[in-house]
């Protein structure tokens, strides 16, 4: 259970102003709403399914202190992508010659290849080493955070800064890097090298965040 709720609110989080939210948002323009959700869940679970696969397999030919290591760092490096921000570059205009649930599906299929829900999956994949629930919850994740952007987001905008929730999401993926790079360096190195290597990345994290920020909006 814990690996649904973990994986079900980092996905929910990695979404807020991604590419594929935006793309759910475009597509509700277009098509209903209910078979733009349809689609996404296909995908995703798609997707998603090989991400786990790719992370269960990982889990089981590189150490776990390696793999939560990795997965804690990489998790900051998803809040700095969050800052950063995404764009559509021309996914929402598409066209395809299947009906509206192939078409959305196919899109967002190709769109979060190599985006960082999938990366994020991966890495959940590998550190809960349990493939079910992490599907299941980035699954869930994917729709629910997808069904916000279409129902609310023009609600979203006008009343909460889209800035404010990225930092917010940003803020939390990197808070959960850094207690899970703390963790998994506690059984490899000494306790006071330990701080030392969780400040300096607090420290360098902040530079590149607000280095994002800047060129983003630019």
């Amino acid at each position: 259970m814990q690996a649904f709720i973990a994986s079900f609110l980092f996905v929910v989080l990695a979404e807020m102003g991604d590419k594929t939210q935006l793309l759910a948002m475009a597509f509700a323009a277009r098509y209903k709403a209910s078979k733009v959700l349809l689609a996404v869940f296909l995908a995703t679970i798609l997707n998603h399914g090989l991400a786990v696969a790719t992370g269960h397999y990982l889990s089981t030919v590189i150490p776990m202190e390696t793999v939560s290591l990795v997965a804690a760092l990489s998790f900051i490096g998803f809040g700095l992508w969050t800052v950063r921000g995404d764009t559509l570059d021309g996914e929402d205009k598409k066209t395809s010659r299947f009906g509206p649930v192939a078409t959305v599906a196919i899109a967002f299929f190709l769109a979060e290849m190599g985006d960082k829900t999938q990366l994020a999956t991966v890495s959940l994949a590998a550190d809960y080493r349990d493939a079910f629930n992490v599907l299941m919850g980035t699954t869930t994740g994917m729709v629910v955070a997808d069904a916000i952007g279409i129902v609310f987001g023009i609600v979203m905008k006008k009343h909460i800064p889209e800035k404010t929730v990225k930092w917010v999401s940003a803020a939390v993926f990197v808070l959960f890097g850094l207690v899970g790079t703390h963790r998994a360096l506690s059984g490899m190195i000494q306790p006071s090298s330990v701080w030392l290597v969780t400040i300096l990345l607090l420290v360098g994290t902040l530079w590149a965040g607000r280095k994002l920020s800047k060129t983003a909006e630019k």
